[in-house]
């Protein structure tokens, strides 16, 4: 019996020698001063961050408005679109080299739905929307709804910390995505209880952006008397919408910076960003170039896969220059084989008919099933190319 034990606690230190080593992930503490009294808590900081991106605080802390965006606004595209650009136009302000990056905490789900919904003098003297007479009758309803949309969706807030001298992290500065519909859709419920059909009302952006300054000078205004917001430093842009159906997502129009000192907006930088389908009447006409590069991609896949749907491309644009092409070339595969064949052959299609000069993303897929991904960083001759199982 004790040699059984013996040789069974070898074989346990044997075992644990070739246990493999994830490694110890950095522990820090957060430190949130309110009304001079610290609060702390200890949050867990990844070693490592993914490239081009933030190193992301892991704590029981996740946004205090969790659920609102989804809510709030209706097209999926624009939902990543909001979050992901954000974080983006944050990287010019606050280096991910030296912040960390947390979900919101101070803009609640109560907060929100309290500003994102319209302005009652009785009811609700927090909300942004514009005042309506919701009283009226049902086709006087339609028309009050039409000359008075609800022009914000939703207000998304970011928060970058950075270390202190003692090796806690405090906040730094906040990141306020201010989503603005580009066409408002709407119904009414009429007095006997029916409801009307949906509308859709366009919203020019010169309208919308004098409708998202206001919000945005008075959003600032209610940060800056929060608890703990006081004199930290932040970052707003101004986000436009696309349709609910669009097949891209909308864009970000306009951002500035708030300093720490300061509780008022000076103004606005223009930002010319743009999402383009092809193939569109739109991407034609504006974009040629891209649009005859994915034509003749089409056609030698064409020469190939003769029984494929259609390419799909979204591209986007800042200032004019394409940053970042992804396509979707959805085909029927009958063998894994065919389908390791047709990667090859688009593999070779893009290093021999696409500049190098952005990002290039390419999803093969098969139904609803992604087949294959080929990508292609800005810069670089050769690109990565992965098959799932």
């Amino acid at each position: 019996m004790k040699q059984i034990l013996a040789s069974l606690f070898i074989v346990v230190l044997v075992l644990a020698g070739c246990a493999p080593d994830f490694g110890e992930q950095e522990e820090t503490v957060i430190d949130e001063s309110i009304d001079d009294e610290s609060l702390e808590e200890t949050a867990i900081v990844p070693k490592y961050n993914l490239e081009d991106n933030y190193r992301v605080l892991i704590d029981s802390n996740l946004s205090q408005a969790r659920g609102v965006i989804t809510n709030q606004v209706a097209n999926r595209l624009d939902i990543d679109e909001l979050e992901e650009g954000l974080r983006r136009h944050s990287m010019e302000v606050y280096d991910p080299d030296t912040y960390y990056f947390q979900e919101g905490q101070y803009l609640t789900d109560d907060i929100l739905y309290q500003w994102l919904d319209r302005y009652d003098e009785e009811d609700n003297p927090q909300g942004l929307n514009p005042e309506a007479d919701e009283s009226k009758d049902d086709e006087e309803l339609i028309e009050e709804e039409k000359d008075n949309p609800k022009y914000l969706s939703h207000i998304l807030e970011q928060n970058y910390l950075r270390k202190t001298e003692d090796d806690s992290v405090e906040l730094a500065g906040i990141s306020i995505g201010i989503a603005m519909k580009s066409v408002y859709r709407f119904r009414t419920q009429f007095d006997d209880g029916t409801y009307s059909p949906y509308y859709e009302e366009e919203i020019s952006e010169a309208d919308m952006m004098k409708e998202a300054e206001e919000i945005a000078d008075e959003v600032v205004q209610r940060i800056r008397q929060m608890e703990g917001l006081g004199n930290v430093p932040i970052m707003l842009t101004i986000f436009r919408e696309e349709s609910q159906n669009s097949l891209v997502p909308g864009n970000f129009v306009a951002k500035t910076n708030v300093a720490g000192d300061s509780s008022s907006i000076d103004g606005w930088q223009e930002l010319n960003e743009e999402n383009v389908l092809f193939p569109s009447d739109y991407g034609r006409s504006t974009y040629p170039e891209v649009r005859a590069t994915l034509v003749d991609f089409e056609s030698d896949i064409a020469s190939y896969f003769p029984n494929y749907v259609s390419v799909i491309g979204k591209g986007f644009f800042q200032n004019g220059e394409l940053r970042k092409l992804t396509v979707e070339i959805p085909v029927q595969f009958y063998g894994k084989a065919e389908l390791i064949g047709f990667t090859q052959y688009v593999y070779g299609l893009i290093l021999s008919g696409f500049p190098n000069d952005y990002q290039l993303e390419i999803n093969i897929t098969s139904g609803e099933k992604q087949e294959a991904l080929i990508v292609r960083k800005a810069g670089e001759e050769e690109g990565f190319v992965h098959i799932y199982r």
